[in-house]
């Protein structure tokens, strides 16, 4: 039989959130972090809430779009060419008006060395 054990009051709705930054980005990063969501012990924020906060008009594929490209280091117009996706396209995906599907999505992600699933 197993035993009921007692949820650990930090896992309570809470998302653990890990990703990957260039070692140069580190302390500006954390830093804004802290002004995103001050610490504060035994009170957290789930990523999306924090999300929908400071991204109101955008969506997360937009956000991951525009992001993944800047990190590649490419202008809107090298990643059209490099995808056979129009550049104006590209532009609206990334400002949340125009979706970007599957397709695009599976184009975007081999240029970008990515997970297509990001974009959807």
């Amino acid at each position: 039989m197993q035993a009921h054990t007692r949820k650990h009051p930090a896992d309570a709705g809470l998302v653990p959130l890990h990703f990957m930054v260039h070692p140069a980005n580190v302390e500006r990063i954390t830093q804004f972090v802290e002004t995103v969501e001050p610490s504060t012990e035994g009170e957290a924020v789930p990523w999306r809430k924090s999300f929908m906060r400071h991204f109101p008009n955008s969506t997360i594929a937009s956000v991951c779009l525009n992001s993944a490209r800047t990190a590649k280091g490419l202008t809107q117009k090298q990643l059209a060419e490099l995808s056979a996706i129009p550049q104006r396209h590209i532009s609206e995906m990334e400002n949340s008006k125009r979706n970007i599907g599957k397709d695009r999505a599976v184009r975007l992600a081999k240029v970008l060395d990515a997970d297509y699933r990001l974009f959807l």
